[in-house]
């Protein structure tokens, strides 16, 4: 067999490969959301940092999910949608509308509760959005209102509540 023959059959079994593998589920993280009781909270929402540091949360776990093989669904088709129903945490679970109509399997809603400038934690459920299934949920306090302190509570709930053991069945990346 010559040498354009083999890789033309290489190329093909590739492209044959492909086409029977199964999408990666499709997840739509929904942007964390700051429950602030510690008597600081403004009427206007969050400090401009504590927003910065929520949408960096949020990046970080789209970031880890797409790393461990989710499809991560964009949000931005429906973002007039998910401001009207904010906060999501008092929607009465209408967030999974939203989470079907933009085709996502899976849906991720987080909030932070800030107690005090010193002590917050972050919270995320992971639900079936055909279901409402709760698959996942985690909690871990962090202390330090600062970019590291919130990084390292992302990042620890990923790795051991959201990610491990690893989902199975449709959950599964």
């Amino acid at each position: 067999m010559s040498i354009l023959a083999r890789a033309s059959a290489i190329i093909l079994a590739g492209f044959c490969l492909l086409g029977s593998a199964e999408a990666a589920t499709r997840v739509v993280v929904f942007e964390f959301e700051l429950f602030d009781t510690s008597g600081e909270a403004s009427p206007r929402g969050p400090k401009p940092e504590e927003a910065r540091r929520l949408a960096l949360i949020t990046a970080d776990m789209r970031a880890r999910l797409a790393q461990a093989g989710y499809e991560v669904v964009d949000t931005t088709p429906k973002q007039a949608e998910i401001t009207e129903a904010q906060p999501l945490r008092n929607c009465n679970s209408c967030e999974l509308e939203i989470a079907r109509a933009l085709g996502a399997q899976i849906e991720v809603i987080g909030l932070v509760q800030k107690v005090s400038n010193l002590i917050l934690n972050i919270n995320f459920q992971m639900r079936d959005t055909a279901t409402g299934r709760v698959l996942r949920a985690g909690s871990v306090d962090i202390r330090n209102n600062t970019d590291e302190a919130w990084q390292r509570g992302i990042s620890y709930l990923v790795r051991n509540r959201l990610l491990d053991p690893p989902l199975t069945g449709k959950a599964a990346p």
